[in-house]
């Protein structure tokens, strides 16, 4: 079985936890795009893990985790996953590999990507870690890939071409001193030697892992709002989100794939700029913000939150071909009076009830809600879908409706143990 795990509305749903439950019965885990500005937290007997690149299967023994193609690779953050891994006493000799076609993000990126935010009018909210400058080099044609980090001479020559250039554009445009190639060569060559051992053809590996009958878990960083293509641009991150970009970014024919679960908190959240038509005024925003711990994983910002937003999830159904969904977070709505979802926005006297993608629509237009009735019992202690409130059953029943989609899985806290599996 080849399954796919895609976030179904800004990233930060919970993915990592379902795919650290789901890799248990996998033997292959692959990341297939995003960078080191993603994070999956997941908790195992109350030690907390985060990852940034390496696959959260990476904690059950026995599991290959690969890092595809389509990520682009901090080879600083990867070594200190990795250090971090082995002072947990965590082994991954002979179970990480990384794609050799994956692009390096170098430290001119960073930079770029940092200094290109001051000179915005209207800010994108990037985590400044070099993610759109490396994709951008990608596209351009000129970027530096894992394996050229293993050819001292084509590294050498690449990394001369691409300071040659660079360095005239931070000097004229940015009034920036630019940057070393010594310095930079001889940090890389460090980073060679470090990582040249989980190098590899990593599409072989898997393409034989599926004439094998392996089974294979591809897990997406972000969410589908987050896409280059259909997320709400400019707002989103610099690589396909969707579960389309699994095949691309790991090399794996989209015939193969079997199944496609989507993730979705109980309610929604959002990093950064860009529109939220649900989201919830300010008082009530930092109160589910502080009860549902919703800061990033990765740089700590503070997430804006707002209502189960149906429309999104809706279209997220569409563009990823969802069978099944995984509702995290349920546990956050504890204890409020009314619960609502956002099942259309009106704008101008308009109804929109598919996802509209126009920013003035999505700034400006208002969301209307189907309102249900809380439930007052924690859940924490309930372990099977029949012991859920009422009321919590009534609001997962509701969301079934409306999105024609199944939920199968419950997450009623951050513990793999507090995971209802619905029948």
């Amino acid at each position: 079985m080849n399954i796919i795990i895609v976030g179904t509305q800004w990233g930060d749903e919970g993915k990592g936890k379902i795919i650290d439950i789901l890799s248990q019965k996998m033997d292959y885990i692959v990341r297939y795009q995003g960078g080191s500005n993603a994070g999956h937290t997941v908790v195992v007997d109350a030690r907390e893990f985060i990852f940034h690149l390496i696959p959260s299967g990476i904690l059950h023994k026995g599991k290959i985790c690969c890092i595809g193609n389509g990520v682009v690779v901090d080879p600083a953050s990867l070594v200190k996953e990795i250090e971090t891994l082995e002072a947990s006493g965590i082994s991954i000799d002979g179970r990480l590999k990384v794609s050799s076609l994956a692009h390096l993000i170098m430290p001119y990126h960073k930079i770029l990507d940092q200094l290109r935010e001051t000179k915005r009018a209207h800010k994108i909210g990037t985590t400044g870690r070099g993610i759109g400058p490396c994709y951008a080099d990608k596209i351009n044609r000129c970027g530096i890939r894992m394996i050229d980090l293993l050819n001292p001479v084509v590294f050498r020559e690449k990394l001369k071409d691409n300071l040659k250039e660079k360095n005239e554009i931070f000097k004229k445009v940015y009034r920036h001193s630019g940057f070393s190639f010594d310095k930079i060569y001889k940090e890389y060559l460090n980073y060679s030697r470090r990582l040249s051992r989980y190098i590899c053809n990593t599409h072989l590996l898997l393409n034989r892992a599926v004439k094998e009958k392996k089974d294979i878990l591809f897990e997406g960083a972000q969410g589908t709002f987050l896409d280059i293509d259909f997320g709400t641009y400019p707002f989103v991150t610099s690589s396909s989100a969707a579960s389309g970009g699994a095949c691309i970014g790991s090399g794996i024919s989209p015939i193969k794939i079997d199944k496609v679960i989507g993730v979705a908190k109980a309610y929604t959240t959002r990093v950064g700029e860009g529109p939220f038509p649900a989201e919830f005024p300010p008082a009530f925003n930092k109160f589910i913000r502080d009860k549902g711990n919703e800061f990033g994983a990765t740089t700590g910002r503070p997430r804006r939150c707002g209502w189960f937003d149906s429309v999104m999830v809706k279209e997220a159904i569409l563009l990823n071909g969802i069978s099944e969904l995984a509702i995290m977070k349920l546990d956050v709505l504890d204890g409020l009076q009314t619960l609502k979802i956002c099942t259309a926005y009106k704008y101008k006297g308009k109804l929109f009830r598919s996802f509209p993608y126009d920013l003035e629509v999505l700034r400006n237009g208002r969301p209307l809600y189907k309102e249900m009735s809380g439930w007052r019992q924690g859940l924490k202690q309930p372990r099977h879908y029949q012991d859920l409130p009422s009321n919590a059953k009534k609001y997962l029943a509701q969301i079934e409706d409306i999105l024609k989609v199944k939920i199968s899985i419950i997450s009623v806290g951050s513990s793999r143990e507090e995971t209802i599996f619905k029948p």
